[in-house]
């Protein structure tokens, strides 16, 4: 299957990632402490404790600091208790936006939000507004250049969804969220080491912004970026 340009927007996403490269420890330990708190402590029984060690790993973070945020996440030591709060907004052009957040005062985070939001052009939803755009899957990026039929046929093998190859070249391997893991270390043990790996919530349908406009969602990406409570923004804008 045909698709648009991922690949160009993966590059454009991890190169903003790597200039706010010393925000990733935050996030990783707040996601270790939420997912090690709803699903306990042990990695080998918990599929998203697991991926969240793996995204500490590769910012490299100490073991000792990993097995810390763990233990206060379980009770082991005295920690914050982060709590999950999706909020679901436009942005420049009718774009869609979904913001997921870790806090631990709401009043706050909604309000920092929603400021963001109304200052930079955008329109913060209520619960529900938006979230039908997207789907929420596995998602597994190869780079161009890799060899697409034995990469599908693994892929499908291993469980996948979906094989989707875009104009660049880039190969897209969807899955049910629950097979994630079992597809990416099937894939990993067949030679096929993925650009992105990640449990995401994935834009069903794009929108294309130009000009201004295009300069105008970026900025308001990066401020809701740069608030101090959010994890993660998925959005349907093509920049």
């Amino acid at each position: 299957m045909a698709g648009h340009s991922k690949w160009a927007n993966i590059q454009h996403r991890k190169g903003r990632q790597d200039e706010k490269r010393q925000r990733i420890w935050t996030r990783v330990v707040r996601e270790i402490m939420v997912a090690a708190r709803t699903g306990g402590g042990d990695p080998t029984a918990n599929p998203r404790l697991r991926l969240a060690i793996d995204k500490a790993k590769a910012a490299n973070m100490p073991a000792d600091t990993i097995k810390r945020n763990i233990d206060k996440a379980t009770g082991n030591l005295d920690g914050v208790q982060y709590e999950e709060i999706r909020y679901e907004g436009y942005g420049i052009g009718g774009a869609a936006i979904i913001v997921d957040t870790m806090t631990d005062n709401r009043v706050r985070t909604v309000a920092d939000v929603r400021h963001v939001f109304s200052k930079y052009g955008g329109n913060l939803g209520t619960e529900g507004s938006v979230a039908f755009q997207f789907r929420h899957c596995g998602q597994l990026i190869f780079a161009p250049g890799v060899d697409e039929e034995k990469l599908m046929e693994a892929a499908l093998e291993a469980g996948a969804d979906d094989v989707i190859t875009d104009e660049e070249g880039a190969v897209e391997v969807l899955t049910e969220p629950g097979v994630f893991e079992a597809v990416k270390q099937a894939l990993e043990a067949a030679g096929f080491t993925p650009e992105v790996a990640e449990v995401t919530m994935r834009a069903e349908n794009t929108i294309e912004l130009s000009g201004d406009d295009r300069e105008r969602m970026q900025k308001l990406l990066d401020m809701i970026e740069d608030l101090d409570d959010v994890q993660d923004v998925y959005h349907n804008a093509e920049l």
